[in-house]
């Protein structure tokens, strides 16, 4: 029997559930006026240019999913929580973004999406479907926020209510119409801590990055040999990626869930890895180590470069304790 609109949103979402992904929410292609305010929004901010020498955020399809999925109508938007908590830590170890401890997200979310899409063709064979994650021009963020999963906070990170900002989020369009669920309504208030928090002011004003002061641009995508000097006395241990603005926010200390998922556990490298072990690592061992995680979006000689002024920091630090004596 086949399933009406409604029977077959709910089911899809309670297969999503079984993926392990949580919060689930559904999306109607074009989306409400918040659409359309975030589309004019990354449109300001692209040109002031806060995307640095990002030049794939000017993609055509970041604001038009029709050129992502002809004949798109619907989204189905995933979040996968990465909030875990590491065991046998080294104290003094280096800093990485906590999306990236474990597997390689892209491919974790793809391989479960795809079940997914697998499952609706079951249930609709002439409708077609297309995966979306973060490398595909797609405003994610915005998409979650109007399938219901949480709203953009002030730091640019998506924020759930019952289970914070630490999640990775997914897409799944179809050509078939599906039921939508309600947008999120902000609730960070008149709370400010992210911004205060920054230490490079790289959060310029509410809900905008200047990816050009961003601690997470320069130590994952700045190709160049050289990061601005103001960026590297601020980075501290920071060797990739940034979770300052995240680490403050009042919703990511309201008891959080912490992920049993096997896929997002904490490498042992990630929680050992020291400046002084990472400095002595050459191309073949970086190579081998970041193998199957997103960090190996990130050159060899990018890893030394940030090292190297972790090194600098912590001499620095080390005199002026000195001379506090």
């Amino acid at each position: 029997m086949t399933k009406s609109l409604e029977e077959l949103s709910d089911a899809l979402k309670k297969e999503a559930f079984k993926q392990g992904f949580n919060p689930v929410g559904i999306a109607e292609i074009p989306g409400s006026k918040k659409i359309k305010m975030r589309t004019d929004a990354l449109e300001r901010w692209l040109k002031v240019g806060h995307h640095a020498d990002m030049e794939w955020m000017k993609s055509p399809a970041r604001v038009d999913a029709e050129k992502l999925l002809p004949g798109v109508k619907s989204i189905l938007v995933v979040g996968l929580n990465y909030f875990t908590n590491p065991k046998n830590v080294t104290e003094n170890r280096l800093s990485i973004g906590r999306y990236a401890w474990g597997n390689d997200y892209h491919k974790v979310l793809e391989k479960r999406l795809k079940v997914l899409g697998r499952w609706f063709e079951k249930e609709r064979p002439n409708s077609k479907w297309k995966i979306c994650i973060d490398s595909k021009p797609m405003l994610e963020k915005a998409w979650a926020e109007e399938a219901g999963l949480g709203w953009i906070g002030k730091n640019s990170n998506l924020i759930n209510p019952k289970r914070g900002s630490w999640m990775v989020l997914g897409n799944l369009l179809f050509t078939e119409t599906l039921k939508a669920d309600q947008p999120s309504k902000s609730m960070c208030g008149k709370c400010t801590k992210c911004i205060e928090a920054c230490p490079t002011k790289a959060i310029t004003e509410p809900f905008v990055i200047d990816g050009r002061k961003c601690i997470a641009y320069h130590n994952l995508e700045n190709r160049n040999s050289e990061i601005p000097k103001n960026i590297q006395k601020a980075m501290g241990n920071w060797i990739a990626g940034c979770d300052i603005c995240q680490e403050v926010c009042p919703w990511n200390m309201k008891n959080v869930p912490i992920s049993e998922d096997p896929d997002v556990q904490p490498k042992d490298w990630i929680m050992n890895l020291t400046s002084k072990k990472a400095i002595k690592l050459n191309d073949d061992e970086w190579r081998k180590i970041v193998k199957g995680s997103s960090l190996k979006r990130i050159k060899p000689w990018m890893w030394r470069r940030n090292t190297n002024y972790i090194l600098k920091n912590e001499s620095l630090n080390s005199k002026k304790e000195k001379n506090d004596k």
